[in-house]
């Protein structure tokens, strides 16, 4: 394809990535968005290789097929639960491949243009694309590490933690300045700022908590974007540029979005200072001294006179698989006329957009999913909340307790509801560490079980009257 012809062709794609952007804003418009998204991005790929005589067919076959391959693997076999781990992980290796390309990139024009003819633009942005590239594979593999609960890395904290990060950043820093400046040794100086890039990534995400995952999550979806924006400026591609730019500005703006749900300003995110997980304030056995259980056939008999039923999901049901229990709990009430509605709060789960997901899955109508500032002034024209798995998203003591860990984060106010039906397996605290008052609450009820089953013998208990 001759030049001109390429560049109509990204500009088609581009618009097809803005497009794509804009369905996955709804979870109606969710599905379109992802396929016109994957659409676009294997016409980038096929209109890039068209547009050049310069790669090796054999190798980009090997390549295709292989991505192919793991790509249908992981679709077919990715746990529910496990999808944040997938997403960090595609985070971290979209920075590494920003900095193999850029690294690549600069080695070809060293051998070929020599030091003398290379631009200081071009050096700047492949400095670039190699600090947030690695910050961000390092990073993403410490998110990845929490998510998946591996104790070794849980809390890593130490003190002079913050110093040694500044340190870290300013020798990358140093060294992208030596890349300008000193082209001639720009490849040993590249490798040297990566290798340090990869250090900082490391400890600039293994001291925070495990609950503040979803805005690391939303944050290094940016960093990758930004790195491949840097790429797009290495190889002169107006696409790259356009697409890495669109993921940086969407995932900052998701950060952000984050950061309000969580109570946390983007500057401690940026530099590491969330609050810690461990918790503060009266232990377990206090506040959990007067909790009161209960079982299917009370929870049924509560749903049977209820008028309007709220259902709040957490990541324990997405541990058990409890999507298509809920929906069939959802249709039976919905039947027999009760108001059944779904409070989604912005960080429920491990990643932005999890709960939504998950229902989207058991094709639960999208207009039943509220959100949490809509929906929690009703909660007190609520009859029954069942909460399913949720913790930290509705622990009344962000409200109540000033030194606590998540003080100040805007939660789902269901304690305000007239019967609260908690399902869980046991009295164990959500990722923030800490008791929840709401289980021992005057109209709290705890249901022990697994979440699918609970849902299942709820339903068994009502159909029998």
């Amino acid at each position: 394809m001759s030049p001109v012809w390429v560049e109509l062709s990204y500009l088609i794609v581009i618009v097809l990535f803005i497009m794509g952007l804009k369905g996955l804003t709804h979870p109606r418009t969710a599905v379109r968005g992802n396929l016109t998204g994957a659409l676009a991005m294997l016409l980038a790929c096929v209109f890039t290789l068209l547009g050049t005589e310069l790669f090796d067919w054999t190798l980009i076959a090997v390549g295709v097929g292989v991505g192919a391959l793991a790509g249908g693997i992981l679709a077919v076999t990715i746990q529910m639960t496990a999808m944040p781990q997938l997403v960090a992980l595609f985070n971290g290796f979209g920075g590494l491949a920003s900095v193999f390309v850029a690294g690549a990139y600069l080695a070809k024009l060293l051998s070929s243009a020599g030091a003398s003819n290379l631009g200081a633009d071009l050096l700047v942005a492949t400095a670039a694309s190699g600090l947030i590239g690695g910050v961000t594979f390092t990073g993403s593999l410490v998110a990845f590490a929490k998510l998946q609960e591996l104790k070794f890395i849980k809390d890593v904290r130490f003190p002079g933690q913050q110093a040694l990060n500044a340190g870290l950043f300013l020798a990358c820093v140093v060294l992208a300045l030596l890349i300008v400046r000193q082209p001639g040794h720009a490849n040993l100086y590249y490798w040297l700022m990566v290798m340090v890039s990869l250090v900082l990534g490391v400890f600039l995400v293994i001291s925070i908590g495990g609950a503040d995952m979803p805005v690391v999550i939303a944050l290094l979806n940016s960093y990758s974007g930004l790195a491949a924006a840097a790429t797009g400026f290495v190889l002169s591609n107006v696409l790259l540029i356009v697409a890495g730019s669109l993921v940086g500005a969407s995932g900052l703006i998701l950060t952000k979005i984050m950061c309000v749900a969580m109570n946390r300003s983007l500057t401690n995110v940026l530099f590491a200072k969330l609050q810690p997980a461990k918790g503060s304030g009266p232990s377990a056995d206090e506040v959990y001294a007067n909790v009161k259980a209960t079982s299917p056939e009370e929870v049924a008999m509560l749903l049977d006179v209820a008028g309007r039923v709220v259902i709040v999901p957490g990541y324990g049901m997405a541990v058990a698989q409890a999507q298509h229990a809920v929906k069939d709990l959802t249709n039976y009430l919905r039947e027999k006329g009760v108001t059944v509605e779904f409070g989604i709060h912005p960080v429920a789960g491990r990643m932005p957009g999890h709960m939504n997901v998950l229902l989207a899955e058991a094709d639960i109508p999208y207009d039943l999913l509220i959100e949490m500032d809509q929906i929690n002034p009703t909660f007190e024209q609520t009859d029954v909340v069942i909460v399913v798995g949720a913790n930290d998203v509705v622990n009344p003591v962000a409200q109540t307790d000033p030194n606590s860990p998540i003080a100040g984060m805007p939660i789902l106010e269901v304690h305000k509801a007239r019967t609260v039906v908690n399902i869980k397996r046991s009295l164990s605290p959500g990722f923030a560490g800490i008791p929840n008052p709401l289980f021992a609450a005057d109209n709290s009820l705890m249901l022990y079980a697994d979440a699918r089953q609970a849902l299942i013998d709820i339903l068994k208990a009502l159909r029998e009257g």
